[in-house]
């Protein structure tokens, strides 16, 4: 039930973004933001979208050498032009974020109005106690053009709990509250059990193991190497 919840909030997430992707204005440069949180990290999807009416702006910003085509390095240049204009807080904490994926349209695409750039961004999250805490994401790429959306999506674990969210009017800023929980104790025990079942079914195997090979044994005083009879064997139960 609780994942059948889950994936709902996060279809519905998607279907509201798509529908504005698909509906902005001709003259906007559309910024669409999507913020996960997990234990360790935090991941932000970002697709920049620009109507045909101000697609040839951008193409500008992006095209230095004027050849027609954004060059991977023209792509790089572009895209961290973006990153500088983004900024991600743990209960204000910086955050350095890095690009782990890059997806560039072409320029013929943006003019249609169809082409998005697809960026994948992500954060580590320093050591954080169990409890309260916040994530603010920030965007201020281009605020004379662009429109701008931002979301929580679903925790893909349980250990993480969102508890609201704060938006500016313009939504360029967005604050996550979320819970964090500890690793479940049960967890822990059962691991920490199961441990402790292998390292002793291994000693009694090793232990087995010189009984049967008839290791000598000395008897203090005698001189003499003895061989002692093996043990009988014990049932190990699961």
């Amino acid at each position: 039930m609780r994942g059948n919840r889950k994936a709902t909030i996060a279809i519905l997430l998607l279907v509201c973004c798509g529908t504005a992707l698909s509906a902005h204005r001709r003259d906007e440069y559309l910024e669409a933001a999507r913020i996960a949180v997990a234990p360790g990290g935090v991941d932000v999807s970002l697709d920049l979208t620009p109507g045909v009416a101000v697609a040839d702006r951008v193409i500008s910003d992006i095209d230095l050498d004027r050849d027609g085509a954004a060059s991977a390095a023209e792509q790089q240049a572009y895209v961290r032009g973006v990153l500088r204009a983004l900024s991600l807080d743990v209960d204000g904490v910086p955050l350095a974020t890095r690009i782990h994926t890059l997806t560039f349209p072409s320029f013929e695409s943006f003019r249609r109005g169809e082409g998005s750039i697809a960026l994948q961004i992500g954060a580590s999250l320093p050591p954080l106690v169990a409890g309260a805490h916040r994530v603010r994401f920030r965007n201020s790429h281009e605020p004379e053009l662009s429109v701008y959306l931002a979301n929580a999506l679903v925790p893909e674990t349980d250990r993480v709990a969102i508890t609201g969210q704060r938006r500016d009017t313009a939504q360029r800023e967005l604050t996550i509250y979320f819970e964090l929980h500890a690793p479940s104790s049960r967890w822990r025990n059962t691991t920490g059990g199961f441990g402790l079942a292998i390292l002793t079914a291994l000693l009694a195997a090793a232990t087995a193991r010189r009984w049967r090979t008839g290791a000598p044994r000395v008897s203090a005083g005698a001189g003499t190497a003895t061989t002692l009879p093996a043990p009988p064997r014990t049932q190990w139960s699961r």
